[in-house]
């Protein structure tokens, strides 16, 4: 698979910019320099960090700033996904695949294709859908009554606030499925621990 061509710096820096990913820690310059990096690459990202610190604003400058701004970013968060409709959710279903499939639906991954899928609180998803995360991540999605795959060209960027390694342990986590994520890890700091960006953040939001 081709990799998509980045922006051009000047483009990159504002749009961090424009979402808050600013500041003069050394924690926030190596967190840019990572977007920057990992932006045009195919492979999945996994980030890691507390609920509030802005997981999510990395997942869109990810996306923004690749070669994929322009078709879609599907967020989803993994742990409000009903557990008897996940599955029609991530991949979709066809028409009496089940009670109340009155119709053909297209999922998430579907949706992203092309684009970016940011699956939030991936921690969350029960063992069964890790299985069809994983072959997703081998481009390959199935709908639910379906008996034929289907091309998956949906970018993975995956986050959580839950040790995984914790949750590896426990059985609750699939060890493939951590493998596969975490080729690209980016652990984002709190505020707490980086209060060189307070000054940094105050400014930009009072211009807001």
């Amino acid at each position: 698979i081709m990799e998509h061509a980045i922006k051009d710096e000047r483009f990159v820096n504002n749009r961090l910019s424009n979402l808050g990913i600013i500041g003069r820690s050394q924690a926030v310059i190596h967190i840019q320099d990572m977007i920057k990096r990992l932006a045009p690459r195919t492979s999945p990202v996994l980030i890691l960090g507390e609920s509030g610190v802005g997981k999510d604003l990395v997942a869109q400058a990810l996306h923004d700033v690749s070669g994929r701004s322009s078709p879609s970013y599907v967020k989803v968060n993994c742990g409000a996904l009903p557990k008897e409709l996940a599955e029609s959710e991530l991949f979709g279903h066809m028409k009496g695949a089940f009670t109340g499939a009155v119709a053909d639906k297209i999922g998430l991954f579907e949706a992203a294709n092309d684009g970016t899928i940011f699956l939030d609180e991936i921690a969350d998803l029960p063992l069964d859908l890790q299985v069809k995360v994983i072959r997703a991540l081998d481009g390959k999605i199935r709908r639910i009554g379906e008996t034929t795959e289907r091309e998956s060209t949906a970018r993975v960027v995956a986050a959580t606030n839950k040790n995984l390694d914790n949750a590896r342990a426990l059985g609750l986590f699939r060890d493939d499925l951590y493998s596969r994520i975490r080729g690209a890890k980016l652990q984002i700091p709190a505020l707490r621990d980086r209060r060189d960006d307070i000054e940094d953040l105050a400014n930009h939001f009072l211009a807001l």
